[in-house]
This record gives C-alpha cells, structure tokens and sequence, in this order.
C-alpha cells in the first residue's frame, strides 16, 4: 500500500513539474548574484557602468586618511559638514590637508509636515570655505515623499545658492530614518527613485552638477541604478577599501575622521576623477 501511494505521489510531482516548466519565462529583471565580501545578494544591473577601480591600489596613510595609487587618477581629500560640526576654523582645516568640503545647505523634517529648513551654518560655511581656497559642493538631506517634494526641494537648494560658485555637484542625500512617525516609512523603491530622480532633474535645469549620496545597502536595494546611471553617485562605505560593484566617483568611508579646525568627528571622503589626457588637438578623459 505505501509503495502505491510513493507511486501516486512520484506520479503528481513528475506531471507538476512539468507544468511549471511549460508555464516559465525568462524573468524580465537582470539576474541575481553572491557578492563583495558581505556575501550579499545584489541585482547586477548590465547597463549600469561597474567599477573599474582596484580596491587593492586604496591605502590608509600615517594621517589615517585613505588614498588611491594609480597614476590615471587624481584624487582629492575632503569632508562633509553641517551645523553639527559647530564652528569650523577653515584656515587651519586647509593647512590640514583638505582639498574640498561638502557643506549641508539644509534638510526636510521627519514629521508629517515635512518642513524644510536651511542649515544654519551654511552660509557662514560657505564663505570661510571658499576665502580659504577649499572647493566646495553641498548636499540637501531629503524627506520628500513624492516627486513634486523633491522639485520643491531642488527650488529650495537653488534659493539659497543664488549665484555662489559651486565647484562639486549639488548632492541628494536620501537615507533610512530611525524614528517611528519618520515620514518616509514604507516608501517603495520606485518612489524613491522618482523622488531622487525629480530633485536631480529639477537641479540640472539651472545648469549645476548633481550626484546622488547613498550606502551599499540603499544603492543595492532602493534606488534603481539603471533609471540613475547618467547621475554621479557617492558612495557611503565605511571599510578597509569600496566594495560597492557600480561605478562611483566619491566615496564617503568614515565619520569619524579627526581635521585640524573641526573639534568634534567629522565624515572623511576621497573624490576620485580620471586623470585627463591630451593628444595634440584632441582632449579626453579616462574614466575608472
């Protein structure tokens, strides 16, 4: 009797699967695969420029910052502050070694309200930054929920720049809130693509550079990379060397960093950019 009932049994299997099979397509999404040193699943995306950079050329100097040695490259050290930073001595912050600072120009509220307000060290930033020969970009810190937030959030960063000089992009800067009314719970992937998407769009218009600030986490798994891929992205990672698979040019890796100047932590980057090659008449870029 059990010997009929395995056969049955066999019988079922054998006529659902092939079912299932004569039903299957190819899925429409990229394939998924183990990855980085994380063992993390990640979607790699074909159309999405991956990184050329070798993590082995990242090393760590005597002054605890990290540096890139491959002679197609030129790299520069630099910072991202805001109020929190309190008052910030950029004279000795230069003679520190840093070449540019990203300056938080404001942010968007957690409540339902979502009010948005300028930093409010931001002019005074900006100013003593750039008296003292330090280049400077900024970032917007998001809570926009819906693509018209972000535009008017991207009006708002125009507000306060006016016609200051920028030397590095306008960054949107979107991140998970642990707070449990945090306006932006249960946003789905394709909201926060659009809202990202929305801002940068709204920013290019006034002819200024965008990028888009994120860790491997929300770069994996919340915005869709394709729909961002003509965008710089600045990766947040804080490890030994980036893992981040895609094609960066900023890469955020602690925030406790120690610069003359800045008595409290501060968050440490390294841009990177393609040396620039001439032949003759003709100029061009390398990219990593």
């Amino acid at each position: 009797m059990k010997r009929f009932v395995f056969s049955i049994i066999l019988i079922c299997l054998i006529f659902s699967s092939c079912a299932f099979f004569s039903h299957y397509e190819e899925p429409s999404y990229d394939p998924i695969y183990a990855t980085d040193v994380n063992g993390e699943f990640v979607p790699i995306h074909k159309d999405v420029d991956e990184s050329k950079l070798d993590p082995k050329l990242f090393f760590k100097n005597n002054d605890g910052r990290y540096y890139y040695s491959d002679s197609g490259f030129v790299t520069k050290t630099g910072i991202d502050v805001s109020v929190f930073q309190g008052d910030i001595d950029w004279t000795a912050v230069k003679a520190d070694g840093i070449d540019f600072a990203m300056l938080r120009i404001g942010f968007r509220g957690y409540g339902s309200k979502g009010i948005m307000e300028a930093d409010a060290k931001f002019e005074e930033n900006y100013t003593n930054a750039k008296n003292s020969g330090i280049d400077v970009g900024v970032y917007f810190y998001s809570q926009a929920v819906t693509s018209e937030e972000a535009r008017e959030e991207a009006r708002f960063v125009l507000s306060l720049l006016g016609d200051k000089e920028l030397d590095f992009p306008v960054a949107y800067d979107w991140e998970y809130v642990d707070y449990a009314e945090a306006r932006t719970a249960g946003m789905t992937s394709e909201q926060i693509t659009l809202c990202a998407q929305a801002f940068c769009d709204e920013i290019r218009l006034s002819g200024r550079e965008v990028s888009i600030y994120f860790n491997r986490e929300i770069g994996y798994f919340e915005y869709d990379l394709p729909k961002l891929k003509d965008i710089d992205f600045w990766l947040a990672e804080y490890s030994e060397y980036p893992t981040f698979i895609y094609k960066f040019n900023m890469w955020q890796y602690t925030d406790s960093g120690s610069v003359d100047g800045i008595s409290s932590n501060v968050d440490l980057n390294i841009y990177i950019e393609p040396m620039a090659v001439s032949d003759e008449n003709i100029s061009y870029e390398t990219y990593g």
